[in-house]
């Protein structure tokens, strides 16, 4: 007996599993990366890069099995990319704005040894984690005035909501953020 080989898929069937794909899940990609990014510019490219690494995944003959936690998997790195590009740029926090170790008691934001910035990059995963746990409402403040640098000012004329309503979200969003960040840090103390 001979064992039949499988041929691989021809550039039309690939491009329809592409196709299908995005078609399934666009929609629930953009709301995955729309829960934890407030800016829908960034909310696009994020969204954007990942279809382009499965397009280049399928490219190189390497389909993705799991296709939607894939997707979300890299949509989740390039968030994390996000807040440690901005966390190098010294952007995450604006000068009026709490540091990293004003939050939660922890690293320097300026200081350049390796294993200060190995935490910085594991504080922007933890970070991230923290922050998809928030209700939207309170997740959306933090990140609009921590990490797009908006005023209250500025959100209350957007959103309808007061000053005071937004700084209290604001405020609810810094306890959790501190509650569940207080082990990380303490694990860097020792």
């Amino acid at each position: 007996m001979t064992a039949s080989l499988a041929l691989p898929p021809t550039p039309a069937e690939t491009n329809n599993r592409i196709a299908a794909a995005v078609a399934t899940q666009e929609p629930r990609l953009r709301a995955f990366v729309r829960r934890q990014v407030a800016d829908l510019t960034e909310v696009e490219d994020i969204v954007q890069d990942a279809f382009v690494e499965l397009v280049s995944a399928y490219r190189l003959m390497e389909p993705v099995v799991h296709v939607a936690a894939w997707l979300r998997r890299v949509a989740r790195n390039r968030i994390i990319d996000r807040f440690r590009q901005r966390s190098r740029d010294d952007r995450v926090f604006d000068s009026g704005a709490p540091t990293p170790g004003e939050l939660c008691d922890g690293p320097a934001a300026d200081s350049t040894r390796p294993d200060v910035s190995y935490e910085r990059d594991v504080l922007a995963e933890k970070l991230v984690d923290a922050l998809s746990e928030l209700p939207p409402e309170q997740r959306d403040i933090f990140v609009a005035h921590e990490l797009d640098g908006r005023s209250f000012k500025e959100l209350a004329t957007e959103t309808g909501t007061p000053v005071n309503t937004l700084l209290s979200r604001k405020h609810a969003a810094i306890l959790h953020l501190r509650r569940r960040l207080k082990d990380f840090y303490s694990t860097m103390a020792d």
